[in-house]
């Protein structure tokens, strides 16, 4: 019987791909719902092709655009907004919720997919980012499964399949080091959004991407890290890879290290975040090493790369520091987008909102929304 698949964020990078999988593996999956922000265009055809009996849009007028484009298929339900992802998630019928949904928008309708013990593919990772301690207490409560889709996670889970927690020494998250790698900080305050979206490896959605310029990405990495793989900060250690052929690795306390190599493709660790604990055959990689021909690395330079800094700083201060850098972060880089502030300007205001915002060490649900809220209305009174 084939699994049953709702994949939040289809028309994104991961949300593609996921379907790409799907296609080649359709005797395994099935899809049952799609979600997507505003390219109704692409979602339409989504829903045509795998005739899916629910979607859902971020935007109300998206949806009624959608609607009438779908006037004549009466079988297919279209939601809205937040309250239509949490409908979704509460009572569609599926076995494996992919959340590719970009920010804190995904983490309301992953926690109600993990209270059906539902298992998890995890792409979403300001979900465990900013709460972290709640959906791992949630996870063991109910018995729901995180299977993580991001490259750097899903290798690390995958070399530690069969291993016991207490022998591990350290995770290395592998960084490409983004477009800015070999850039020197003071050339950094003249980087342009088309500069910072020209990633050299990844196919990424803008924010994404842009998180990657900053390594805000690999910050949000290691907290996400550290919440999927129960290790304080110091156990997780990022190291420039700029190949990405290693995903990254895990050191024992024998000294013996553990990796997953690759080309770099998401569509393998999807594949394997749906089919786990089975490996199915699959064309999408092929990695010949005479091709590759060296691997290097280099220790990330984090007086040039601040987020990266911060995010560490959030781990170490707890409560709800991650959520103020994740909140903060997100208004940022729309900012930057607009071309309304500079690349470097985005470290200096997730700094002021850590340092400005009291941050409460009473984690529950309501605390975490408040202070997303109370963020992004701090970062944004900042542009007035």
């Amino acid at each position: 019987m084939p699994k049953k698949v709702f994949v939040m964020g289809s028309t994104g990078s991961i949300g593609v791909n996921t379907l790409n999988v799907i296609r080649e593996l359709r005797d395994e999956f099935v899809l049952v719902g799609l979600s997507a922000n505003k390219n109704i265009e692409l979602l339409e055809k989504q829903i045509k092709e795998f005739n899916v009996p629910v979607a859902v849009v971020a935007d109300y007028f998206n949806a009624e655009k959608l609607k009438e484009k779908l006037k004549n298929k009466a079988d297919c339900e279209i939601l809205s907004g937040a309250e239509g992802l949490l409908t979704a998630a509460r009572e569609s019928d599926y076995d494996i919720l992919v959340t590719a949904v970009v920010g804190f928008a995904g983490l309301a309708s992953t926690l109600e997919a993990i209270k059906r013990q539902k298992r998890i593919a995890l792409a979403n990772k300001e979900t465990l980012v900013v709460a972290g301690s709640i959906v791992n207490e949630l996870a063991e409560k109910y018995g729901s499964e995180i299977i993580p889709v991001d490259s750097e996670h899903s290798a690390i889970f995958q070399s530690l399949v069969g291993e016991e927690k207490e022998e591990i020494e350290k995770i290395l998250l592998t960084a490409s080091g983004g477009p800015f790698r070999t850039w020197n900080a003071e050339d950094l305050q003249s980087a342009t959004v088309e500069q910072a979206l020209a990633h050299p490896n990844w196919d990424m959605g803008s924010k994404i991407t842009i998180d990657s310029a900053t390594m805000m990405n690999k910050g949000l990495e290691v907290i996400e890290a550290h919440w999927l793989f129960g290790l304080p900060s110091e156990k997780i250690e990022v190291l420039v890879h700029p190949q990405s052929i290693i995903h990254s690795m895990v050191e024992f306390k024998d000294g013996s290290i553990k990796a997953q190599l690759s080309l770099p493709d998401m569509k393998l660790p999807i594949q394997y975040a749906l089919t786990y604990p089975r490996r199915l055959k699959s064309d999408f990689v092929q990695t010949r090493f005479p091709k590759i021909k060296e691997l290097t690395f280099f220790e990330p330079d984090f007086q040039k790369f601040e987020c990266l800094k911060l995010a560490y700083d959030a781990i170490e201060s707890g409560g709800t520091a991650p959520c103020i850098l994740n909140a903060a972060n997100e208004i940022a880089v729309q900012k930057f987008l607009e071309g309304k502030i500079k690349l470097t300007d985005i470290p200096k205001i997730i700094s002021k909102a850590l340092d400005d915002i009291e941050i409460s060490q009473d984690l529950n649900l309501e605390e975490i929304f408040d202070c997303d809220k109370r963020t992004r209305n701090f970062v944004a009174t900042l542009f007035n």
